[in-house]
């Protein structure tokens, strides 16, 4: 797909990825229910493709009685599954379309939760309003700025408030976006921070997908003012054999395709 005239490395701003991003998801969201909605489940929060599942790692902590955001939820299963905890879950997202995936989820489960369409750039809550954040694969790919994204997290966070969040590893960066043996070849440089852009035949955006280094999301999280807790990256599952984009039994067995980051606000902060 790199080959293609209509994919680029290009720089891209905030309003620009926006306008893309809301678009392409909007667009997108039947199409990706269709295809995923069975391995994510209705009331499951499943962190990445690799199937780890927060019933199993326990990384948000305790949940009964905490306020909990979802940041980027989609169709916002997770936030569901949260809620069955005994959480105050609030799930959000830019994207109308998942959010209206979200809404018929909640009347086929009987499970709701509060629904905000909003950007994560600027998180329409107060400041300490949350004991607990998350996302997996939401927003933070997405904005031009995930460090801002981090510094909005902080702020809306008590002292002590945990925030987990799981990306793409930013080593698959290197490779094209193949199941196969095609994606066994490194052909970027892990140290271009170049956006991966689709557009149309004008050259306008129509998603855009941003890259940082490990070291560059942990220094987002330190500058917000975090302190680093962890770093996990699951390991293909024996006997899995599901394939999702470019995650495949073949590649998975190798090296990482996810990286979950935990971090916490300091109680102090």
């Amino acid at each position: 797909m790199d080959n293609d005239s209509r994919v680029t490395r290009r720089q891209v701003g905030a309003a620009e990825a926006r306008w893309a991003n809301r678009r392409w998801w909007d667009a997108d969201a039947d199409d990706y229910q269709a295809e995923h909605g069975e391995f994510l489940g209705d009331v499951d929060f499943v962190w990445c493709p690799e199937g780890v599942r927060e019933a199993d790692v326990r990384l948000l902590g305790e949940l009964a009685g905490r306020r909990v955001l979802e940041v980027g939820c989609g169709a916002a299963a997770a936030a569901r599954w949260l809620a069955v905890q005994g959480a105050r879950p609030v799930a959000l997202d830019l994207s109308a379309g998942m959010l209206r995936h979200a809404a018929l989820a909640a009347e086929g489960t009987g499970v709701r939760v509060p629904l905000v369409q909003a950007d994560a750039l600027a998180l329409p809550f107060a400041d300490a309003a949350f004991d607990t954040a998350c996302t997996a694969f939401g927003a933070i790919p997405f904005v031009a700025d995930s460090a801002a994204v981090m510094r909005e997290v902080f702020r809306v966070l008590r002292p002590g408030g945990r925030w987990v969040f799981s990306v793409t590893h930013p080593m698959r960066w290197i490779f094209l976006d193949d199941p196969g043996e095609g994606g066994l070849t490194a052909v970027h440089s892990y140290f271009d921070r170049s956006p991966y852009v689709e557009q149309d035949t004008t050259g306008t955006a129509t998603y855009v997908e941003q890259h940082r280094t490990l070291g560059d999301r942990i220094r987002e999280l330190v500058g917000a003012g975090f302190r680093f807790l962890d770093l996990v990256e699951p390991e293909w599952p024996e006997g899995h054999q599901g394939i999702w984009g470019q995650w495949s039994p073949l590649r998975g067995r190798l090296f990482p395709g996810t990286a979950i980051f935990v971090a916490e606000k300091p109680a102090d902060g």
